[in-house]
């Protein structure tokens, strides 16, 4: 059958191994074997999450301190909607406060267009006096139209800072490992000069690297204004140091990668006389994709891992300055927060990992990696 075919495919690209045991009953394999993959792939999960909550219900009931206690599940679950709550409700408020904006946008321009027409109509210093008012009044009606809320970021968009504020970081370290692996994996001479430098800062914490971001960032901002740069400095102190720490993977696997192009195709490139750009790019890079997006999975998931770190101490509005926010704020559903956070943490650098596992999986020539 063809969409079976189609369906297991895209299942072992997509790396999603617990639809295949339905795919493969629909097109009426053997129901005892399929059995076999669902209580895999499917049951065994769900008995592993259900005994991960009995055991958490049972911590929160024993760990307990005069002034905190451990969140259980149902507490963490109750926080959580309430922070989804919370940012509705503040989006709704914002609308509203933007349709008085509005609203007196249109009041100021209606008044100010009575007062032009009576100009018309006057002369000499009444006139010039009117036509003031009414500039006055054209001012206010822009300054209302163009209003934005001011209100405090919710957790929601705090989310979206943080998948911002890491696809940056990702973005840059690509830019940077990329081209300089493919440089080391090609020159032996290179990368023999470039090793001790790789060996020495890969270990490097992130705790350690933002302090000299921060230098940085704070020397090339200097003399600028708020509102004149594209990005705020606590973000892109946040950006950098997640960069200096995710790089390092996807240069070595793209180091390995190109140095690993099977010796045949070289050979054949020098037989064909290609150029170094043609060897480069109709050559050494697509067999070196794999590994290069085996390398930018775990970098993703490092610069995912050291935001929380970097969002804490540069004061960036992410999911790392919400947990710090709510560590220090000491409220009754401070730790229920934080466990909810832990969670939306947990989840989106999963759904992360699985678009890397997608991406990966398009470029590897027949060779899909489930995880």
């Amino acid at each position: 059958m063809n969409w079976r075919g189609n369906a297991l495919k895209f299942c072992n690209v997509a790396g999603l191994p617990l639809l295949e045991p339905f795919i493969r009953l629909a097109a009426g394999e053997d129901v005892k074997e399929q059995f076999k993959s669902i209580s895999k792939f499917i049951l065994l999960p769900i008995a592993a999450i259900a005994m991960f909550l009995f055991l958490w219900h049972a911590a929160s009931k024993t760990v307990v301190t005069d002034s905190m206690q451990l969140p259980s599940p149902s507490d963490t679950w109750k926080a959580g909607k309430e922070l989804f709550a919370m940012h509705t409700a503040q989006r709704a408020a914002d609308r509203e406060q933007k349709q008085e904006k509005i609203a007196e946008a249109v009041m100021f321009l209606a008044k100010a267009n009575k007062l032009t027409a009576k100009a018309e109509a006057a002369s000499g210093e009444r006139k010039e006096t009117l036509l003031a008012n009414a500039l006055v009044l054209k001012k206010k009606a822009v300054q209302a139209a163009n209003y934005k809320p001011t209100s405090a970021p919710t957790f929601v968009d705090q989310i979206f800072t943080s998948l911002k504020t890491v696809f940056v970081g990702f973005v840059i370290a690509t830019l940077i490992a990329v081209p300089v692996g493919v440089l080391c994996g090609m020159s032996p001479w290179c990368n023999a000069a470039l090793t001790p430098f790789i060996q020495i800062f890969k270990p490097v914490s992130p705790l350690a690297w933002l302090p000299l971001a921060f230098l940085v960032i704070v020397w090339a901002y200097s003399g600028s204004k708020p509102g004149e740069t594209l990005f705020e400095k606590a973000f892109l102190i946040s950006a950098v140091t997640v960069s200096l720490c995710s790089l390092w993977p996807t240069l070595v696997n793209t180091t390995l990668g190109v140095a690993s192009v099977d010796k045949d195709y070289m050979n054949v490139a020098r037989v064909l006389k290609l150029s170094w750009s043609q060897q480069l790019f109709k050559i050494i890079l697509p067999a070196s994709l794999p590994l290069m997006f085996a390398g930018l999975r775990i970098s993703l998931g490092v610069g995912w891992m050291v935001l929380i770190a970097a969002d804490m101490l540069a004061q960036n509005p992410g999911l790392g300055k919400f947990v710090w926010d709510e560590f220090q704020n000491g409220s009754s559903q401070t730790y229920a927060r934080i466990a909810f956070s832990v969670i939306i943490i947990g989840v989106i650098g999963l759904l992360l990992d699985r678009v890397m596992i997608f991406l990966r999986n398009l470029v590897s020539f027949g060779n899909p990696q489930a995880a």
